[in-house]
């Protein structure tokens, strides 16, 4: 585990308003995540019993559709923060992100509360709430710029691990405090989102009061917004297609799991939904160990090449464990006690698949900020997670619509593995590349 100290500290001496920026930074991040990891654990199995009267075959797609608008809005709007933090500063941009959290985690909690027989109500203000809640939150490119802002080049990996670590914990302790909340409030499922909304006004006041701009004057940002050629030239830039599409396929990947884990565990398991934030809260605390713990300080002995490849390889064998699981609970599922035994399998492969997408995550987020142009670090890094967020569509509709198709429940892992096995196939092309030069470009002649 990382403290706030460690995870600011630099081998050489830093502006005070550069570590505090990252110590922020670090804090505003798991802050929100926490409003995330409070939120994602119930969202499919509140959108379930809404559906109750709904064909079956169209469950897995409506719950996809939820799940996914999230992910659209971040890949319209990630390139569009990213260039606005280039030319206005990140300080306000991560501040507007953590006032819509505010507004559209507390829609969540007063959509989750409505009864059974408003459910086409419900059911569009959860929509309302995800769609608003992926415009907010469309900032992580934002964030990462600030760490571009302020780390060497040879210092990038650790701190974009920064921001993974800031996911784990937050992703950690989101489904353990909603787990509390539905103690605390008689299992009221208002009370999850009605939480992350107080915790977004909590570190909306922290980025108010202490984050410092971290934007360099001097540079010439673009004038367009939404700019699909500047996104194909970013794209264009040596080996950071590349990177960008592996990202894309990774997460992608990682998403297939992610959303439908839920509905695997009350399926393979029976596991309620208060359980069901303890699998998810100990996929959290993973991510922490592994990210925090263990990725930054291999960052300074290893290449982010070879980190890319070890988490692209664990990812794989994670995904191969999780098939084997699908397909032995099937096998048993009339033996419930047979199938508890089960459960050292689930936990192993999730735990080994969980840190290969910690190796995976910021290696890829390094190397795109490394090889590509310092005066467009937000824009950039918002391409980079505008197709992120655009493996997060894909994934969780893809994964949830298979789900179903066959009482295995093995067909999401295979989906993932099968995409994973062409993220492998994708590495001889990001080995190499040429240091980043300043793109000349209308704006900047």
């Amino acid at each position: 585990m990382i403290s706030a100290d460690d995870a600011t500290k630099p081998e050489t001496a830093a502006e005070p308003g550069q570590r505090r920026a990252l110590l922020i930074v670090f804090l505003v991040v798991f802050i929100d995540l926490l409003g995330f990891g409070i939120v994602l654990p119930l969202l499919p199995r509140i959108a379930q019993e809404l559906l109750t009267g709904f064909p079956v075959e169209s469950r897995g797609l409506i719950i996809g559709l939820l799940y996914s608008s999230f992910s659209v809005m971040q890949f319209i709007f990630s390139p569009m923060w990213g260039r606005v933090s280039d030319r206005y500063g990140r300080r306000p941009i991560l501040m507007l992100s953590l006032a819509g959290s505010v507004v559209f985690y507390a829609l969540f909690g007063y959509a989750s509360a409505l009864p059974e027989n408003q459910a086409m109500l419900a059911l569009g203000l959860l929509l309302l709430s995800r769609i608003g809640a992926g415009i907010a939150g469309a900032s992580v490119g934002t964030a990462a710029a600030v760490i571009a802002d302020c780390t060497p080049p040879e210092r990038r990996a650790k701190g974009m691990a920064l921001i993974g670590a800031a996911f784990g914990i937050g992703f950690t302790f989101g489904p353990l405090i909603a787990y509390l909340g539905l103690e605390l409030f008689e299992r009221e499922l208002w009370a999850p989102g009605v939480m992350a909304s107080g915790l977004s006004v909590f570190s909306l006041l922290l980025a108010i009061l202490l984050l410092p701009e971290t934007l360099q004057p001097g540079s010439n940002p673009p004038r367009e917004f939404f700019s699909l050629q500047r996104t194909i030239e970013v794209l264009r830039m040596p080996t950071v297609g590349a990177l960008v599409l592996m990202y894309f396929l990774a997460i992608f990947a990682f998403a297939n799991f992610e959303g439908t884990l839920s509905l695997f565990t009350a399926a393979a398991f029976q596991l309620d939904n208060r359980d069901n934030f303890l699998v998810f809260a100990y996929i959290g605390f993973v991510l922490m160990i592994a990210q925090g713990g263990i990725y930054r300080p291999l960052s300074t002995r290893r290449s982010e090449e070879q980190l890319l490849t070890l988490g692209i390889s664990l990812m794989l064998l994670g995904l191969g464990g999780l098939i084997a699981v699908a397909y032995g609970a099937h096998l048993l599922r009339l033996s419930p006690d047979a199938v508890v035994g089960l459960k050292p399998l689930f936990y192993l492969s999730v735990t080994v698949g969980v840190f290969g997408f910690a190796f995976l995550n910021p290696s890829v987020a390094s190397l795109v900020s490394k090889r590509s142009d310092p005066n467009r670090q937000g824009e950039v890094l918002g391409v980079n997670q505008a197709f992120s967020a655009l493996g997060r569509i894909f994934g969780p509709l893809v994964g949830s619509t298979v789900f179903f198709l066959s009482d295995t429940r093995i067909l999401p892992y295979l989906v993932a593995s099968t995409t994973m096995v062409l993220v492998l196939a994708l590495l001889p092309a990001i080995r190499t590349a040429p240091a980043p030069a300043v793109m000349i470009t209308r704006e900047n002649k």
